[in-house]
């Protein structure tokens, strides 16, 4: 029996890096996965990790998080199939550089558009079947250049600020409702957006204690790996 038995998941970013890992790690804990991403291809690959490691059949939604009617219409979906929706793992990211001089105006949008407004969305859509149910774990990924910045990383640092408020906000609107919200800074992962550092599986423990904190538990903090 695991931790996340009966629960349901939607992850975004789900086709690569720690989506991918953590998609793994919550059906390994009993969760019913459903994998968000721009690119079925990778998504199917994700999928056939889950059911070769853990024997459980994964959703996937074919989805680009920055667009509003793509995520109700995947949001609408996941509760048809799935039935309920008890896990946000707020994952997707664009990670380009870009000096605020060197940005074009269409750049920083589609950064902003995916790592801040993608979040936004996802969790609008969810949050009535969350509220009516009385229960809801979200777990939005951030980043260490949130708070200290990066010269040339202006459109990816401005979004992870924005993250972290917005997560913060929202913990505020909906603890009345039993849904908690919080942060986690995994560090620098090896994945498709960064050539080296920990390998993704590692951190899903971490995430894993986020998905299934008690009634009352922590809310709008942040937790970051070691």
């Amino acid at each position: 029996m695991g931790v996340l038995n009966d629960r349901v998941a939607i992850i975004s970013g789900a086709g690569t890096g720690l989506g991918r890992a953590a998609s793994i790690s919550f059906a390994s804990e009993g969760a019913d996965v459903v994998l968000l991403g721009r690119r079925k291809a990778k998504l199917e690959e994700t999928a056939a990790a889950v059911k070769q490691k853990t024997g459980k059949d994964a959703l996937i939604l074919q989805t680009d998080v920055s667009d509003e009617q793509q995520v109700l219409d995947t949001v609408t979906a996941a509760l048809q199939q799935r039935g309920r929706i008890d896990i946000i793992l707020n994952n997707a990211a664009v990670f380009e550089p870009g000096t605020v001089l060197e940005l074009t105006s269409d750049e920083w949008q589609n950064q902003i558009a995916t790592n801040l407004t993608g979040p936004f969305l996802l969790t609008k859509a969810v949050l009535p079947a969350m509220r009516k149910a009385k229960y809801g774990r979200i777990i939005n990924i951030t980043s260490g250049l949130s708070w200290n910045g990066a010269g040339g990383y202006a459109a990816y640092s401005a979004a992870k600020a924005g993250l972290e408020s917005l997560t913060r906000t929202l913990a505020d609107e909906e603890h009345e409702h039993g849904i908690l919200v919080n942060l986690y800074n995994p560090g620098t992962l090896r994945t498709e957006m960064h050539a080296t550092g920990k390998d993704p599986a590692i951190v899903t423990p971490d995430l894993i204690r986020l998905a299934t904190l008690p009634v009352g538990g922590p809310t709008g903090t942040i937790l970051s790996y070691g």
